[in-house]
């Protein structure tokens, strides 16, 4: 009786982890293609900052960044392509570890705006106000 006990429970074992590893690896198959890339994660119109966020963002850059003139040409606003005469800078890793949203963006600061900027295609996510 006991050797059938040993067999039966052995068989109850095995077929137990092969469900595990197969569901574990079905998760993983499911994580790598359900989950967008941080580049199209990027590509949303736009982000949603809390005010505070805002201000911090305004706090951290502004302390540490000049701002640059606007160019005559350029209307900042969400969708707008960043002029090459404006320099775009990565955000600080300090506010990309307190505003992870902000983590994989650029920025330029002017004079009165702070724009948040997809380094793939130069591209404003966000305009925050100074006055935020």
């Amino acid at each position: 009786m006991k050797p059938h006990l040993i067999v039966t429970a052995t068989a109850i074992a095995l077929a137990s982890s092969l469900s595990a590893a197969s569901a574990a690896e079905q998760n993983s198959t499911m994580s790598k293609t359900s989950r967008p890339s941080a580049m199209h994660e990027m590509t949303k119109p736009g982000l949603s900052l809390t005010t505070a966020q805002q201000k911090l963002a305004w706090t951290d850059i502004g302390r540490t960044a000049p701002a640059q003139k606007t160019p005559a040409d350029f209307t900042p606003h969400v969708g707008a392509t960043i002029p090459k005469d404006v320099a775009l800078k990565a955000v600080p890793a300090n506010l990309g570890r307190q505003v992870s949203a902000l983590k994989p963006y650029d920025y330029a600061l002017l004079k009165r705006d702070l724009l948040i900027v997809n380094p793939g295609d130069k591209k404003v996510v966000d305009v925050i106000n100074r006055h935020t």
